[in-house]
């Protein structure tokens, strides 16, 4: 009897491709999959909440797959982590009902960006954050963060090139908090993203906080709704999927 599984994942993004299965790099789609044929002996295909792009980190990635094995879940959670790489480990998995599918049912995804603004680079936790060595006007930041909620053509920080029907998406909220030793972190909440939407964004308003744009020009930006006139995409090595929400 074919039987229906969640699995949430956290990983550390840095050696593989993204998410998605592809031809000439290692993905987190194929280590999973290949995880669970050793552990039951049938090939799967493994359903993602959502793509992460190279390089990106997550929390608390969300997945679904379908199998006709016999083993107890708890026997799939603890095989599969025993056969993972030290940067890929299951931290629930869990059998659902037959029409869960783990990308179709998804709400929302919050995601966080983590800068580093201090003038020293950092040797330890260099893979984890944008290390920005400019001084940042968190005030500034903010106030043109507040020109993003809401539901907007999102074209200006959307990937050159993406082929989408539609560029329209919905920011539930957005959050811009600091810590120690210059941390600084930014969360995101949206039903859904754009291929880097997240990172320009983040290039931008770091652009604002540097002094290089007013935080008013946040609105003729989403206006104008062209690519080149935000700011740089920031570094996958800060951004985490946080948490998926059903």
């Amino acid at each position: 009897m074919m039987r229906n599984f969640k699995i949430t994942v956290e990983y550390d993004g840095s050696a593989y491709g993204g998410w998605q299965r592809q031809d000439n790099r290692i993905s987190i789609q194929q280590v999973l999959e290949e995880a669970i044929e050793k552990i039951t002996g049938q090939k799967v295909a493994v359903i993602g909440s959502g793509r992460t792009d190279a390089g990106v980190h997550a929390l608390n990635q969300v997945g679904s797959f379908r199998c006709a094995t016999k083993l107890p879940a708890n026997k799939i959670f603890m095989g599969m982590n025993s056969v993972l790489p030290p940067d890929i480990v299951i931290k629930k998995l869990e059998e659902r009902a037959d029409d869960f599918n783990a990308l179709r049912d998804a709400k929302s995804k919050i995601y966080i960006y983590k800068i580093l603004n201090r003038r020293l680079r950092p040797a330890l936790g260099r893979n984890y954050s944008w290390h920005v060595r400019f001084p940042l006007d968190i005030g500034k930041m903010k106030k043109a963060a507040g020109y993003l909620p809401g539901t907007h053509d999102f074209s200006c920080f959307c990937a050159t090139g993406t082929d989408v029907q539609s560029r329209v998406r919905t920011i539930m909220n957005i959050e811009i908090t600091t810590g120690d030793d210059g941390l600084i972190e930014i969360k995101v909440e949206s039903q859904g993203f754009l291929k880097y939407m997240v990172r320009n964004i983040i290039g931008t308003l770091v652009d604002v906080g540097r002094g290089k744009r007013e935080p008013e020009e946040m609105k003729s930006i989403i206006e104008s709704k062209n690519r080149n006139i935000a700011g740089v995409t920031a570094p996958a090595c800060g951004l985490f999927l946080k948490e998926v929400k059903y």
